[in-house]
């Protein structure tokens, strides 16, 4: 087993295809296909399932790459520290579901780095993947939320996969929607209010359970529901369909602009209220790259805005906590 073999299994993986994979690789598909070969043959198990569609991980394979990826990230910090020239790029990525403020973060992070120097990656994505990400170290942090809800469900998930969860800040639920809709100038908006105009949220994929819903309330019944993938997408529905979706309330203006307006959720007997936790997840017993330390910092300083009462040190992270204060 070599490390230019582990190489070839996370390029493989990362692009679903052995001719995709030669491409990124510089290496002739053949040649590819007979390392892996060896590599399966020398380890006794299959790491691939073949097709015509590509190639997807078995469930050995799954396993095996989630070992691959620590020995060789192990191998590039030792190219980091000791190798010729120092010339590698240094790799850092995010997971997270779609949360602005997010990605502002990493935005001011990114600009403190040469990036001729630094490889960034950030995946706005559904929950189930930013698990997995974070799980096969494809992401260094993943962001996301618990709730009274979802927390059962997920805690086991993030045990299972060898993670831990560390809080960054409380939110209540608030209603999302374009400064044109009918009800954008409402100090509070109720349930009943919301009937005749349909519910957005973010599609999860074959992982669609209410329980990786990113909107909280998502148990509640929608009279009206659309789905979309991405952020700007929801953002013209908001506009094009005067659709609304249930959030945290913190918005960053800079990146989504400033015609939308997030407005308190207003809570009753039937469809009472329910706190976000927002936090970021990371491997247990992990250490935080340079970069990840900033991102970190970054994400508290923006919701240190919106953040009231009073804060206290985590003791494992040094994560800042607080009560939401949102502008609607």
């Amino acid at each position: 087993m070599t490390l230019q073999q582990l190489n070839y299994v996370i390029v493989i993986s990362e692009t679903g295809s052995f001719n995709k994979a030669a491409e990124v690789l510089y290496v002739a598909q053949p040649s590819l296909t007979s390392a892996i070969k060896e590599l399966e043959k020398e380890v006794g198990i299959t790491i691939f399932n073949r097709s015509g569609k590509g190639v997807t991980l078995t469930n050995d394979g799954t396993e095996f790459l989630l070992y691959a990826r620590q020995v060789y990230q192990q191998y590039e910090s030792l190219l980091d520290q000791y190798g010729k020239g120092g010339m590698r790029k240094k790799k850092f990525s995010v997971s997270t579901q779609h949360y602005s403020f997010a990605v502002k973060a990493f935005v001011e992070m990114v600009k403190t780095f040469d990036t001729s120097k630094y490889e960034f990656a950030i995946r706005e994505t559904r929950t189930f993947d930013v698990i997995d990400d974070v799980s096969t170290l494809r992401s260094e942090i993943g962001i996301l939320y618990l709730s009274d809800f979802n927390r059962k469900i997920i805690t086991k998930l993030l045990s299972s996969n060898d993670l831990v969860f560390h809080r960054l800040i409380d939110c209540q639920a608030y209603v999302y929607l374009w400064r044109g809709h009918p009800l954008a100038k409402c100090r509070s908006i109720t349930f009943p209010q919301l009937a005749d105009y349909p519910c957005l949220s973010f599609e999860q994929g074959g992982n669609s359970s209410f329980y990786f819903a990113e909107e909280i309330l998502s148990t509640n019944e929608y009279p009206r529901t659309i789905k979309a993938c991405d952020r700007a997408t929801m953002l013209n529905l908001m506009v094009g369909l005067n659709g609304y979706t249930l959030c945290s309330g913190i918005i960053c203006e800079e990146l989504n602009g400033s015609d939308y307006a997030a407005i308190p959720f207003e809570a009753d007997d039937v469809n009472p209220n329910s706190a976000m936790e927002i936090g970021y997840i990371v491997k247990k017993n992990s250490l935080l790259s340079e970069m990840g330390k900033l991102y970190i910092e970054e994400i508290k300083s923006y919701l240190r805005q919106y953040a009231g009462g009073t804060e206290h040190a985590d003791q494992n992270q040094g994560s800042d906590s607080g009560h939401e204060k949102a502008e609607g």
